[in-house]
């Protein structure tokens, strides 16, 4: 079987690791830990804003920000570029020292800094050439509401919160979401809110 690509290109999953033979999603506890942990992350982050467009807009302006297409790095510490800025974050990566922080905690810090610095391709700067699997034959990447049921069950009783897979920043975007809607009276149990902050 290929390697495929989920909601976002970059990573790069196994067809036996993540599908069954009818080609739907396999249970979460039948995964291998690795795909399991970026399947469940491309729930948080396929429809983030690219990084790069954020830190050209900053917060105030985001709407103007392009959506991510690409995703790089390890989870929770990925960088998520759209296709304009993908040449930007390849050079970074091969020729600004980028690749020295491949797998280590300020790899996405260290080119949010590069790229707020003014840090960018030369013009004409290639990027990778994708070979784009038909998507349309693929299934959608379950929604972390289904990743979170999913997680619960089969598991002999051990209950395994989805938030378990997200980072701080997410955790304490849910605590704040949670204690808000306790305040209006509204049950946020199975609510996960993402904020994308930098």
């Amino acid at each position: 079987m290929a390697k495929v690509s989920i909601g976002l290109r970059g990573w790069r999953f196994e067809e036996a690791d993540i599908f069954d033979e009818d080609g739907e999603f396999k249970a979460l506890e039948e995964m291998p830990e690795d795909p399991r942990e970026r399947l469940v992350r491309l729930t948080y982050i396929c429809e983030e804003p690219c990084d790069a467009c954020y830190l050209e807009h900053g917060e105030e302006n985001v709407s103007r920000a392009r959506p991510a297409t690409i995703v790089y790095g390890e989870p929770h510490e990925e960088v998520l570029l759209c296709d304009q800025h993908e040449a930007d974050f390849l050079y970074w990566f091969r020729e600004a020292g980028g690749s020295e922080l491949r797998g280590e905690e300020e790899f996405r810090d260290a080119f949010h800094e590069w790229f707020a610095d003014g840090g960018r391709a030369p013009e004409g700067y290639g990027g990778l050439e994708h070979v784009d699997t038909d998507t349309d034959a693929l299934p959608d990447p379950p929604s972390p509401q289904e990743v979170h049921e999913r997680l619960n069950e089969d598991f002999d009783g051990r209950e395994i919160d989805i938030l378990d897979y997200a980072s701080e920043e997410e955790r304490e975007a849910y605590e704040r979401a949670s204690q808000d809607s306790a305040a209006c009276g509204v049950d946020h149990d199975h609510d996960h809110d993402h904020e994308h902050e930098h």
